[in-house]
């Protein structure tokens, strides 16, 4: 435990002006971040006498070593910046609410020459119409395939739509008529756009048109007694209510709004959120978190706020259960058009209560799965501490993977778990080359040392990267028997270290190795221990082998295109685009090669000289005849087959 006297920084050397303040601890890990309107009277209080400290309070600051801040010269800028940094060293002490994923939205691009709708995790871009976000991807593609029945509009990539343009014929979509094919001219890019605004116009809450439309028709085409027509519509017609019965009206003033409600206990707390489109529920998602300061309400409150728009867009309404700490600031980071306030009467409040009982809802199921999770993660360590006999049970474990085939594009992965949980903003991987690439144990001993170097290497002040690299483990766990942990006990060895574990896990039975032990340490079968460990092995060769796959592909990747000096991607997509295939480009005159933009003179006699040379080439080496050479572009992203030239689909 430290003593915070010993980094307190002098009373007069700290600005009175605003500003956000880092505490850091002994290994210079970002712990705790906070603001201040004057950071002089903030940051002195963290420093009176121990007793007086709130207990989450007392606890952080004897665990930080350090304190630094950054001055900035409003408010709005200090709440922004505390959100961006909170974001980027994830301090252990803050207050983080975040589930671990983003959202999917609905998306129309709108602004492109033939709009595609398509679901998507990213913000949106200029144009586009957002529909969401939904709590789950398996909902968004449901509403989306049966909006397509009605409203073909066109979902593809716009690869796969210049390939259908170059071929003549639509994907599947278009012939199972989930597309109305502009690529092949089937429906006109006029009418498409139509289409595409009447499929937004539905999903923002103007349904009786549509619904009324399609009713008419079937009608008439019953009373003429083309049935089979008839039968479509009605289920055109089913469709849409099946969409329609997903976003019930629950605002009678058709308004948009996000509602927000939290429930806390000493703990941790549970925030919940509704959006209100078009008077409609659009999507709903949550956060849990602990609460590791003295944050109340308020304070919970502007944590949510900043975590949903610091980087995306509010509606007209925020409604929320008490109104945030800070609230001028707050405001302005929403904008001047945002109406934030806590509802007093009507539909609204009750609508905010039902999303209130959600909160409670999500944070009771919460505490029972936590209780469950903690309970047996606190076993595990305790466990395994005591099977490998370490003085404490292992808080950090790195545990270290090698994958290759038959010697050949060999990689290393190091993934980190902490309190038994996987922290996956620290996974690390290694490409291994050179003599170190020769057998298991010289990879394991290149991986380990070059993982401890960063250890033993100070890092910069401003390298956060290199911090985490720095932060020591407790255990070490290698995937291998007594070679592989001979091997990364060299590395320790050669460079001195000898306060952290290490130990092996075999494949075969499962047996724990520990460096210079002639026989294993065997875990029972049923223990939780043995899971945690398992589970450490596992994900380490997942990651590894991800890695080895990725960098195997790169490598047998290759193009006819490729090495030609000058002809870069995009002279490569012109060229593709204008030819179609590589071997129509080697039998173009020099004068159709120049006619591509960004294609001089010199640049198309010498692509002409390496395409011809590399067919005559082929020609004389010869092969075998029932052979296809098939390889991919990566650049371009297509697969070309190099004896023809053509482009072929993935």
């Amino acid at each position: 435990m430290a003593d915070p006297s010993t980094y307190r920084p002098a009373t007069g050397t700290i600005p009175t002006r605003p500003g956000v303040y880092r505490f850091r601890d002994e290994h210079g890990r970002v712990i705790y971040v906070g603001k201040a309107k004057n950071l002089r009277q903030r940051l002195v209080n963290y420093f009176q006498d121990l007793s007086v400290l709130h207990e989450r309070t007392r606890r952080m600051v004897t665990t930080a070593a350090s304190v630094e801040w950054t001055v900035v010269g409003t408010e709005v800028e200090a709440l922004t910046l505390e959100y961006t940094w909170i974001k980027e060293f994830d301090p252990r002490f803050n207050v983080k609410f975040r589930d671990d994923k983003s959202y999917p939205y609905l998306a129309l691009t709108m602004g492109e020459k033939v709009p595609r709708v398509h679901i998507t995790r990213r913000p949106r871009a200029k144009g586009d119409r957002i529909f969401g976000p939904y709590p789950q991807v398996g909902a968004i593609r449901e509403t989306l395939d049966l909006m397509l029945r009605v409203f073909p509009v066109r979902s593809c990539t716009a690869g796969v739509y210049r390939r259908a343009e170059r071929a003549g014929r639509p994907c599947l979509l278009g012939f199972i008529g989930k597309c109305s094919a502009p690529c092949v001219g089937d429906i006109s890019e006029e009418e498409h756009r139509r289409l595409a605004e009447q499929f937004a116009d539905f999903m923002a809450g103007n349904t009786s048109t549509y619904t009324r439309r399609i009713e008419q028709r079937m009608k008439a085409a019953a009373a003429a007694m083309d049935y089979e027509t008839a039968a479509s519509l009605r289920d055109d017609l089913q469709a849409l209510e099946k969409v329609m019965e997903k976003n019930s009206v629950v605002l009678s003033d058709a308004t948009d709004a996000d509602l927000i409600a939290l429930s806390q206990d000493e703990l941790e707390a549970s925030v919940q959120v509704f959006h209100v489109r078009g008077g409609r529920i659009r999507g709903q998602r949550g956060w849990t978190a602990e609460i590791l300061d003295d944050s109340a309400a308020p304070d919970l409150v502007e944590r949510a706020l900043t975590t949903l728009y610091a980087e995306g867009e509010a509606p007209r309404e925020v409604l929320v259960p008490v109104l945030p700490a800070n609230l001028e600031q707050v405001r302005e980071l929403l904008g001047r058009g945002v109406d934030l306030r806590v509802p007093q009467r009507g539909e609204k409040k009750e609508l905010l209560r039902t999303v209130g009982e959600n909160a409670a809802e999500a944070l009771r199921l919460h505490r029972l799965k936590r209780a469950g999770d903690l309970t047996a993660r606190t076993k595990a360590l305790e466990d395994l501490g005591e099977a490998l006999e370490l003085d404490e049970p292992p808080l950090r474990i790195e545990c270290f993977d090698i994958s290759h085939s038959h010697g050949t594009n060999v990689v290393g992965s190091q993934v980190v778990f902490e309190d038994g949980l996987p922290r996956k903003s620290e996974y690390r991987r290694y490409s291994v080359t050179g003599a170190a690439a020769r057998d298991d144990t010289a990879s394991m001993y290149d991986v380990i040392a070059r993982r401890l170097k960063h250890h033993l290497d100070p890092p910069a002040p401003d390298d956060e990267d290199r911090r985490r690299f720095a932060y020591p483990p407790s255990l070490l766990l290698v995937d291998g028997g007594p070679p592989q942990v001979a091997a990364a006990q060299r590395a320790l060895d050669d460079l001195g270290i000898t306060d952290i574990a290490l130990a092996g896990i075999a494949k075969r039975l499962e047996e724990i190795w520990l460096p210079g032990e002639e026989y294993p340490v065997i875990l029972p079968r049923t223990s939780e221990a043995l899971f945690l460990v398992q589970r450490l092995r596992d994900e380490a060769h997942r990651f590894a082998i991800t890695y080895h796959r990725s960098k195997r592909g790169r490598a047998m990747q290759a193009s006819a295109l490729d090495g030609i000096p000058g002809l870069g991607p995009a002279r490569r997509r012109a060229l593709l685009d204008r030819f179609v295939t590589v071997s129509a480009i080697r039998a173009a005159s020099e004068e159709e090669l120049v006619a591509v933009d960004g294609i001089g003179p010199a640049l198309a006699a010498q692509i002409a000289l390496a395409l011809r040379s590399e067919e005559g080439s082929a020609a004389e080496s010869g092969g075998d005849a029932g052979a296809e050479p098939v390889v991919e572009d990566e650049a371009l992203g297509v697969a070309v087959n190099t004896a023809t030239g053509e482009i072929l689909d993935r």
